[in-house]
């Protein structure tokens, strides 16, 4: 009980209003079947954010407390008006239960993969009646970390989900498991209030199925991931302002992919997820350009710059 306490007394301590996109919030929660499960960043601001100073907490089950073995510390920088696709890392082809991969197409969406071993961090192991919490602060100190955002209802236990009925009475549909919620362009700021009444999920979240069918076949229903509508500004931006069409394959690769329509960009650059630069290429003229990043697995980011200074990024994954 006295954890409890503690945990709940550092949110509420630091219960202010929040000034409208000055904050980053969460854009996208995707709880789909097996492991596929990701959580999508937006960044409001006018600069770029070091994630390093925030961390996702899962209280599961109801529950009000968290150690940190519930919580992960975000990597990577955010930038202005952009999004940060945080993915479970399972990533091992040969994989079964609950080690079973993430599919190749959510894989493609990541900007960083977390906690791979539940033991560990089981931050990332949501299955739609656990509250997931942004926080600002480290995971040696959760007791003292700012709330940011928090999807669900500290302390309440659905069941199988939280459903479309509010206050939960458990009488609704599902809209939690299986399934992805995008925050609606109008939310401009996170919910700080850890003590709220009830969690409706569509009040700030459109609900989509995590699947699709088509021609028979499941597919991922990922396509919303990696850029978020919100009324602060749009998310990638910079890569929609740019008409010329560059494309990655294969990706997910296994080592070496191409790069198609690269003639207009002299300059590629391949960076990993902590901005550090891999691999370079300067004066290209060719319209299709290879890398080779055998041994290197994980996610990187290929930088495309012309000469009149527009750029073009992709994320590249590496299996």
């Amino acid at each position: 009980m006295k954890k409890t306490l503690l945990i709940l007394s550092a949110f509420v301590g630091t219960f202010t209003m929040a000034q409208d996109c000055s904050e980053l919030f969460i854009s996208e929660y995707v709880e789909g079947v097996s492991n596929n499960k990701a959580l999508e960043i937006y960044n409001p601001t006018g600069a770029d954010i070091d994630l390093s100073q925030y961390i996702v907490i899962r209280y599961s089950n109801g529950s009000t407390s968290a150690t940190p073995a519930n919580a992960v510390a975000l990597v990577g920088m955010i930038p202005s008006k952009g999004v940060h696709v945080a993915v479970l890392e399972k990533l091992d082809p040969a994989g079964t239960g609950q080690e079973a991969p993430i599919w190749d197409s959510l894989q493609a969406r990541a900007d960083a993969f977390y906690c791979p071993d539940y033991n560990s961090s089981n931050a990332f192991y949501w299955n739609g009646n656990d509250a997931v919490a942004l926080a600002k602060g480290s995971i040696g100190d959760i007791n003292n970390a700012v709330l940011v955002d928090l999807f669900g209802k500290l302390g309440e236990d659905p069941g199988e989900a939280w459903t479309s009925d509010f206050p939960y009475t458990g009488a609704g549909v599902v809209v939690t498991k299986d399934h992805s919620l995008i925050r609606n362009p109008g939310v401009l700021t996170g919910q700080i209030n850890p003590t709220i009444a009830y969690f409706d999920p569509l009040l700030e979240y459109d609900s989509i199925p995590a699947l699709i069918t088509i021609g028979g076949q499941l597919y991922g229903n990922w396509d919303s991931l990696g850029e978020h509508t919100c009324d602060c500004a749009t998310a990638g931006i910079e890569e929609q302002a740019v008409p010329a069409k560059v494309s990655v394959f294969p990706n997910p690769s296994n080592a070496e992919f191409f790069v198609n329509g690269a003639a207009n960009y002299p300059t590629l650059v391949v960076v990993n997820s902590l901005g550090q630069e891999v691999r370079k290429i300067e004066k290209n003229t060719s319209a299709i350009v290879s890398f080779d990043l055998e041994g290197r697995r994980g996610v990187y980011f290929l930088k495309l710059s012309s000469t009149d200074g527009s750029t073009v990024t992709r994320r590249v994954i590496i299996k």
